[in-house]
């Protein structure tokens, strides 16, 4: 497989595009009593790459559906370069759907899988065959136009699936989880070529994914979903180190949990609970005093020596005994048993089940919420 997509000088350039405006506009979807999302709201910048990033039944497919037209929401708005589409069929939007499952077309080639569209349109043969040369250069596929897809694997057909798209020249490019169905390896490679295509071309596109590691990669900007609610948006850096909410911090990779008590202390958060050194960690956000949760993930987690003492400063010390240990690659990873609750640990180097351990988290580590919030 090419594992490059950067267009070639013969055509290539031709092929460049621009993306515009996305908004949906307080939008409601209801599947009978079944509401997946209400009065939803969410702007797509020209030319940005957002991942709607969320567990299965939060809403980010129907929401794609949506904005593409497939499904008809029961108030609101999508706008799409400030004109409204709500009530306008998929193919007068501007947009095109790469399908999670690429709904190629099996006795067709592959030149006449990306040229559909334009055969669609009724345009002519010379456009057709010229604009299906330049999508196969710009992705890599040129010399297997004649090939079915059952003769190509599973990269070769994600890229005519996405070809297929691009040859129409959309303004908006929709994903819906088109790297599934891909193995890791070719996962990696294939995700990598979306993006760097996409920012090339300056389309704008929205990507559906349950992967946390997909979306940071590829995104400009992630919204998480839950529930048919947006939980928060922002950059990969945002969402990862300022997570919103305890919810947003988990999906995030902050899956370790301890119950503890929090009291405000000026601009200190004074922790304390059972297994735990009572600790001073600086107030991120404002708490009120009484049960809190702090989550962290299993990589910002270190075994130290520390002697019995007083409240510790901007980290958190949690007492417990080894349980588990397995390696995973790269790394020793250890269950933990603590008076605050069972959490992990990676390390470099391994303890043997039995050991009393001291771990230490970073206050900068430590995401800390109401315990409702949990």
């Amino acid at each position: 497989m090419n594992a490059s997509v950067q267009p070639r000088a013969s055509g290539a350039g031709e092929a460049r595009q621009h993306g515009v405006e996305l908004e949906v506009d307080r939008a409601t979807v209801r599947y009978g009593s079944v509401r997946v999302f209400e009065n939803l709201s969410l702007r797509v910048g020209a030319g940005e790459f957002v991942a709607l990033l969320g567990s299965s039944g939060c809403g980010k497919t129907t929401l794609l559906r949506t904005i593409a037209g497939f499904i008809q929401p029961q108030s609101g708005a999508v706008r799409v370069g400030g004109r409204d589409v709500t009530g306008e069929p998929p193919d007068r939007r501007g947009m095109a759907l790469v399908f999670q499952t690429y709904a190629l077309w099996p006795h067709m080639t592959v030149a006449q899988n990306i040229g559909y569209g334009l055969k669609v349109r009724r345009r002519n043969r010379a456009e057709i065959a010229r604009r299906v040369s330049e999508i196969a250069a710009l992705l890599g596929l040129d010399g297997l136009e004649g090939r079915k897809p059952a003769a190509l694997s599973g990269g070769q057909r994600q890229r005519v699936a996405l070809g297929r798209a691009l040859a129409v020249s959309p303004d908006i490019l929709l994903l819906d989880e088109p790297l599934s169905n891909l193995d890791a390896r070719i996962r990696l490679t294939v995700r990598q070529e979306i993006s760097a295509l996409q920012h090339r071309l300056g389309i704008t596109a929205v990507h559906v994914t349950h992967d946390r590691e997909e979306a940071m990669v590829m995104a400009d900007r992630i919204v998480i979903l839950n529930a048919g609610r947006i939980a928060q948006i922002g950059t990969p850096q945002e969402v990862y180190r300022e997570p919103s909410s305890a919810f947003v911090a988990a999906f995030m990779g902050a899956e370790n949990v301890v119950q503890l008590d929090g009291v405000v202390a000026g601009d200190r958060l004074m922790l304390a609970g059972p297994g735990c050194r009572p600790a001073a960690i600086g107030a991120r956000r404002k708490l009120p005093d009484g049960p809190v949760v702090a989550r962290f993930r299993s990589e910002a987690a270190e075994f130290v020596d520390a002697a019995p003492g007083m409240t510790t400063m901007n980290e958190l010390l949690i007492e417990g005994d080894v349980t588990q240990v397995s390696f995973p690659g790269g790394f020793w990873r250890h269950v933990v048993e603590t008076g605050a609750g069972t959490i992990v640990v990676d390390r470099g180097e391994a303890s043997p089940p039995g050991s009393r351990v001291v771990v230490r988290v970073p206050g900068e580590a430590l995401y800390v919420f109401p315990a409702h919030d949990d």
